[in-house]
């Protein structure tokens, strides 16, 4: 039986905010069979959800804290997520220098074997003490490091996948689009959206889930008679880059004699990134910069383990994001616990909304697997949990040394650093512009460190890109590697590109 063109218009789930737990939560959702719109105000991943540490971990310093529930889901989930985007995602070892004065031994041998333990089940190596080599990049007073092993991601791209792979079973995803305002007519939410056009259109949806991260408790005030009684702490967390430290693979971890730890990581190829701060934050998320105290602080720390020293020169990229963390009396910002909370609102006959407070992003898929799981209460007919199991789109092959031999057969005249950074960013979606090229002429112009046209093109009119920014630092990180004069010829070309686009969707809409 056929919707009526007024049903049509009627969603059972309507997402705001299309960061990791937007994304999460519309493929879970889509996946049961519910109708899913997704809207967000800016670009996929556009804030805190591209600003992370990149880590897929269990949160070793989270054991100080006592939240070993939170520690234990996640260290599942490291485990799940790895195995469901090896594209995007691989097994990262950790060195921790040892300083007694700040811990001593006992405690990070306890804390280690805790972390070892707690894993439901152990893909990757264990914990262990080593002891350092005098040819090593860290200062000759340290002798001793431990050693375990987490996890990387591309956090932007990981949402990007999440995105498509919603999309595939049935989401509608409406980026630079805007929730303005909800309010509740009989048994549904009346829903006004405003897109980057100035476009303003209504929908009508069953629920609304609230994934709007930092703006997850203001954009409460947009619904008509609704209140909120949750605290949140914003946080802001910088991070920076610079070129490599050392030239082995594996990252660090470094105490400091404040309590707080940074992490030293391997960083596209050629570089180092380092971070995290913890700082409290008021004013729009979108405005987070890296403050000259937190690059001092992490200046500093950096030159306390390692020969090679830096200096604010050697800084070639910043970025910081805002973590909306529960509230907690009395707590730093750095005690806040990274646990989420999944709160269900709306009385029988009403529509319903679900609030998103908190969480990390190791255990987005969770987090949004337990939100669906309190929807679906009002949703007879949808069906069971699914996501655990199933690949993320690219990732549905074996390892990536076999994937990287299929592209070098079936595209040799590409080169292995191209057919590299195509199989660690898109896996098997390069497939989409690449298939019936035959040199790399057919991959139109090079704007820079062989970033090609075919490959703008197909992030363009797949993944949502619409400026220079998505395409450099979202899609890609591009962004390290071309001159400015090379990201403004680009920037003239996504332009023309998405304007073309847009002119050919309006007169299909006339039409």
């Amino acid at each position: 039986m056929s919707k009526s063109k007024e049903d049509s218009n009627i969603v059972d789930v309507l997402v705001v905010g299309g960061g990791v737990n937007g994304v999460g939560v519309a493929l879970d959702a889509a996946g049961r069979g519910l109708s899913v719109t997704l809207c967000e105000k800016g670009d996929l991943a556009g804030a805190t959800s591209s600003s992370s540490s990149k880590l897929v971990h269990g949160g070793l310093r989270y054991l100080e804290h006592y939240e070993f529930r939170l520690v234990k889901e996640a260290l599942a989930e490291r485990e799940v997520l790895l195995q469901k985007a090896p594209h995007i995602m691989w097994p990262l070892r950790f060195r921790l220098p040892h300083q007694k004065h700040l811990r001593p031994a006992w405690m990070i041998r306890i804390g280690l074997f805790l972390y070892d333990s707690l894993a439901k089940r152990n893909l990757l190596a264990r914990s262990k003490k080593l002891i350092t080599s005098s040819k090593g990049p860290l200062v000759k007073d340290i002798s001793t490091c431990f050693e375990y092993s987490d996890g990387w991601v591309d956090d932007a791209r990981l949402v990007v996948l999440n995105a498509i792979a919603a999309q595939d079973q049935g989401a509608t995803i409406q980026t630079r689009t805007e929730c303005v305002s909800a309010q509740k007519e009989g048994a549904l939410w009346n829903v006004v959206l405003r897109n980057d056009q100035g476009k303003t259109f209504t929908v009508k949806a069953k629920s609304i889930v609230n994934a709007a991260g930092p703006w997850a408790v203001s954009f409460l005030d947009r619904l008509v008679d609704i209140k909120n009684p949750n605290a949140m702490r914003m946080v802001k967390g910088s991070h920076f880059v610079v070129p490599k430290l050392y030239d082995t693979d594996e990252a660090y971890i470094l105490q400091n004699k404040d309590g707080r730890i940074v992490f030293v990581i391997p960083y596209e190829e050629d570089f180092s990134l380092v971070g995290t701060t913890d700082e409290d934050f008021q004013g729009n998320p979108l405005d987070a910069a890296i403050s000259q105290e937190e690059t001092d602080y992490l200046v500093d720390v950096v030159n306390t383990y390692f020969k090679t020293k830096i200096t604010t020169d050697n800084i070639v990229h910043s970025y910081s994001g805002v973590r909306p963390l529960l509230e907690e009396k009395n707590a730093s910002a750095q005690e806040l616990t990274r646990d989420y909370k999944v709160e269900l609102k709306g009385e029988a006959g009403e529509p319903v909304l679900l609030n998103i407070f908190g969480g990390k992003i190791t255990t987005y898929r969770k987090l949004a697997e337990h939100a669906v799981d309190k929807l679906v209460s009002c949703f007879p007919r949808a069906k069971k949990a699914w996501t655990k199991e199933v690949p993320l789109p690219g990732g549905a092959f074996s390892d990536k040394a076999s994937l990287k031999s299929e592209l070098q057969s079936s595209y040799p005249w590409l080169s292995a650093s191209v057919i590299e950074r195509y199989v660690r960013q898109y896996g098997l979606l390069c497939h989409k512009f690449l298939t019936g090229v035959s040199n790399v002429d057919g991959l139109g112009q090079d704007f820079g460190a062989k970033l090609y046209q075919a490959e703008v093109d197909y992030l363009i009119s797949f993944e949502w890109a619409q400026t220079v920014e998505d395409v450099l630092w979202r899609r890609t990180k591009h962004g390290l590697r071309l001159s400015d004069a090379q990201k403004q010829v680009l920037s003239h070309y996504i332009e023309g590109k998405v304007t073309s686009l847009q002119q050919r969707s309006e007169m299909r809409e006339i039409a």
